[in-house]
């Protein structure tokens, strides 16, 4: 019985190596710059839904409880992302993954302009804050190299 010979790495799988021995691990309490970016915007968020919750806006009777349950959810999210924890960031990039996705559709049955205008705008900034929390995870969950 012949045993095949060990199959050559592929160039993408060289591409990964590659990009995985450029990246640094944090240092003891640093935390990345998109990281720092995305705890500001799900505190100032979490800030926004608890003020409707405890005022009741927009909310109505039975409704308040996942406004609650959501803002507790986010409030975490928001401290785990200062304390740069993968979980978080993950999570995160589950709400802009759904949060693109709405906009997406929503963009395609835009009813005038400024609505269109409002979903591109929200397209590219979920895009861009998803795209640099991707390496942000890659340097949370690395290993220290010692």
């Amino acid at each position: 019985m012949r045993v095949a010979a060990p199959k050559a790495p592929s160039r993408s799988e060289l591409k990964n190596a590659e990009a995985r021995e450029r990246l640094v691990p944090l240092r003891e309490g640093e935390r990345p710059r998109a990281v720092t970016v995305a705890a500001a915007i799900a505190t100032i968020l979490t800030v926004a839904n608890a003020i409707a919750a405890f005022t009741g806006h927009g909310l109505s009777g039975k409704r308040i409880a996942p406004g609650i349950v959501y803002t507790l959810l986010l409030g975490s999210m928001a401290w785990g992302l200062w304390r740069a924890r993968y979980w978080a960031v993950l999570g995160l990039q589950a709400l802009l993954a759904i949060s693109m996705i709405y906009t997406g559709f929503a963009l395609l049955v835009a009813g005038n302009v400024l609505t269109a205008v409002i979903a591109v705008v929200t397209l590219a900034a979920c895009g861009t804050l998803f795209w640099f929390l991707i390496k942000a995870m890659a340097r949370i969950q690395m290993p220290d190299r010692r």
